[in-house]
């Protein structure tokens, strides 16, 4: 029988190694709903085509100035009035009306006589604006968005509080928008790089299927977003 003095001591757990284990696993998570196809990176791809490489960090921009709100929202405790399914219900309407102008729009471009790379640069004046307002709109307009940040976003922000204010926003927050910028960035490189290169036709085409995406994503974000309305 071992005595209480010669047994050998529990060593505490490391709060370092615990907050890069819960991060490592946050970052996953990010990456894995950052990369699934959405109306942020279809509007990444268009306006990538469309005003170059810089439509990129300008969208995120906007996309990070909504997640700001939501993790003011997680702060403040509101997200038992925000789970609501009516008010789901009526974020995933609007959205989804409002995806269904951005795609009409897009459309519109596609089937324009449009000059690739002859525009007004993006970050200038309301060109850089308009990019903000999309990466805007393309957030808060997804009800999947607002759900997700509700259960995922907010168990994570639950897991990262105990670690403090810091971890929060450095690691919890910064790095999530790390992600989607590099996301977004890439997407806009991939197609912007090639403006003066690849034929218009090239560009119409790209603009199409991108616009047809966010109409069938306007869809199926109003047909959500009734059905959310009527399990009141």
């Amino acid at each position: 029988m071992i005595c209480a003095d010669c047994a050998p001591s529990r060593r505490p757990s490391c709060p370092m190694s615990e907050l890069f284990g819960i991060a490592l696993t946050w970052w996953l998570i990010s990456l894995s709903g950052i990369l699934m196809p959405g109306p942020v990176s279809a509007i990444a791809i268009s306006e990538g085509a469309r005003r170059g490489v810089i439509a990129g960090p300008l969208i995120t921009v906007g996309h990070v100035a909504a997640e700001v709100v939501m993790l003011a929202v997680l702060a403040v405790g509101l997200t038992q009035v925000l789970k609501q399914s009516a008010v789901v219900g009526a974020i995933g309407v609007l959205g989804g009306l409002v995806l269904s102008w951005m795609g009409w729009g897009i459309l519109s471009t596609a089937r324009s006589n449009i000059q690739v790379g002859t525009g007004p640069a993006a970050g200038a004046g309301r060109a850089g604006f308009s990019l903000i307002r999309a990466g805007v709109l393309t957030t808060v307009g997804n009800p999947y968005w607002l759900l997700w940040w509700l259960t995922v976003g907010a168990s994570y922000f639950v897991l990262f509080s105990r670690f403090g204010w810091l971890a929060l926003v450095a690691v919890f927050y910064a790095g999530h928008m790390m992600l989607d910028l590099a996301w977004n960035s890439f997407l806009a490189l991939v197609v912007g790089s090639g403006r003066g290169r690849i034929p218009p036709v090239a560009y119409r085409v790209v603009l199409g299927v991108c616009g047809v995406f966010v109409l069938a994503m306007s869809a199926y974000f109003l047909i959500s977003g009734v059905r959310f309305l009527n399990a009141r």
